[in-house]
């Protein structure tokens, strides 16, 4: 046994060592805690040979080949960041990749910051959606001066030499600007009673930061309430769609056959149908008198209806392939019910290609929302939405002097472009074949 690791370090180090244990004393003494006093048996790994021991000087510090590769061995938490990356979770593989892409992570952020607003809408609008007055339409955004202290001042109307209306300040009415002060009274997300909001003027002033609309109505507290219901049509009505469109092709898929075939004619007819044209005359059939909060479920509804049937062929075809893999086939000799091996082992094999299509199709229902609002068939006045508060962006003197009004306009550009963003970031970090 010593004859053989002494044979293993010549081989290593480049010398000439002595089959014999009287040859090399001090060899022999290296060993002796190396090797058990029974035959056969490692009871430690073999140390390296101090320096001068047996081995000639290689002009590196008297350290062996062995001592340098030892040296640069990686121990403790080292080793365990040094891992390849296969020994990474899939969901941290998807995180590591996805923070590369710097876009996304933007589109992402400002999507949070447009919900986060959304959310808190009621705190952070100064006056209610509906709250008029009527001496102060088409009043253009006050301009805040921040020192000494946060101050606007009262727009007066006159006119140039061109008869065109122009606003300027009149800085004898100055109106300080106060934070978390008390004003309308509102419901915090329709349950808790409150008055309390981020700011307001001093005197019961009115403050107008992005300027009011043909009613005299405060624009940025109009945008921040369409807020909470375009963004959330979105939402819920991909909510919906891919419920419906995953459990139908789901069932389609698994099932086969003339099942399949009933289904798949059923997608096809409603494919058929152009979707805008579809979404007019639906929404023409509503009646004027409905409630806001009514018409809004049924815009939702609507819009579920029009897009489950593209995703449920989608389903369909994922599934055709994933009923046959090993693990669905053992569920069905354990005896697991159809319903259960669809919801619990198939469909969940669906969820990397249905959170990157979700992420991807809310911009269609933020637009198809906004459109009909904004041709009157969806959201009505008063209550405000993105898209029926551009209708009032409608001539040319507002592209001229009344800029503040495509302020909705904006907000939809931006929200669509985060979520495609957002989509093509989730797309890149969840495909294995880029890993």
């Amino acid at each position: 046994m010593a004859d053989n690791i002494r044979r293993e370090i010549a081989d290593i180090e480049g010398t000439d060592v002595a089959t014999s244990p009287t040859e090399s004393p001090a060899l022999e003494a290296q060993m002796g805690s190396a090797v058990s006093g029974s035959s056969g048996q490692m009871t430690a790994v073999p140390g390296i040979l101090p320096d001068g021991a047996g081995e000639p000087q290689n002009g590196n510090g008297g350290q062996s080949r062995a001592d340098r590769n030892a040296g640069r061995q990686l121990t403790g938490r080292a080793a365990m960041l040094s891992l390849p990356s296969q020994s990474m979770t899939p969901t941290q593989l998807t995180w590591r990749k996805f923070k590369k892409n710097k876009i996304a992570i933007g589109g992402g952020l400002l999507l949070i910051i447009f919900y986060t607003l959304a959310l808190f809408a009621q705190f952070l609008a100064p006056y209610a959606y509906d709250s008029q007055d009527p001496a102060a339409n088409f009043r253009p955004p006050m301009h805040v001066h921040w020192t000494p202290a946060p101050t606007v001042y009262s727009m007066t109307q006159s006119f140039d030499e061109f008869h065109d209306r122009v606003y300027v300040e009149d800085k004898t009415q100055p109106h300080s600007i106060k934070f978390f002060v008390h004003g309308p009274a509102y419901r915090f997300w329709g349950a808790v009673p409150s008055t309390l909001h981020l700011y307001g003027a001093a005197g019961g002033q009115r403050v107008y930061l992005l300027g009011t609309d043909q009613f005299g109505r405060d624009y940025l507290s109009r945008l921040l309430y369409a807020s909470q219901i375009s963004l959330s049509v979105g939402l819920l009505g991909i909510a919906i769609t891919f419920t419906l469109g995953m459990l139908v092709g789901g069932i389609s898929g698994f099932y086969g056959g003339r099942t399949d075939d009933i289904i798949m004619r059923i997608c096809e007819i409603i494919m058929s149908v152009p979707g805008f044209y579809l979404l007019l005359a639906l929404a023409a059939t509503l009646p004027p008198t409905l409630s806001p909060v009514t018409v809004y479920l049924l815009i939702i509804v609507i819009l579920s209806f029009v897009g489950w049937a593209g995703m449920a062929r989608i389903i369909r075809g994922m599934v055709l392939s994933v009923r046959e893999r090993e693990y669905v086939e053992a569920a069905r000799a354990l005896g697991v019910s159809d319903l259960k091996i669809v919801t619990r082992h198939i469909i969940p094999s669906t969820f990397t290609f249905a959170i990157v299509a979700a992420t991807l199709s809310i911009p269609a229902y933020i637009l198809g929302e906004a459109a009909l609002s904004f041709l009157s068939l969806g959201i009505r006045d008063p209550m405000p939405s993105w898209g029926n508060m551009l209708s009032a962006a409608q001539d040319l003197t507002t592209l001229q002097q009344r800029l503040w009004l495509l302020t909705p306009g904006l907000m939809i550009f931006l929200t669509t472009l985060a979520f495609n963003f957002l989509g093509d970031g989730l797309r890149d970090a969840l495909d294995p074949k880029s890993r």
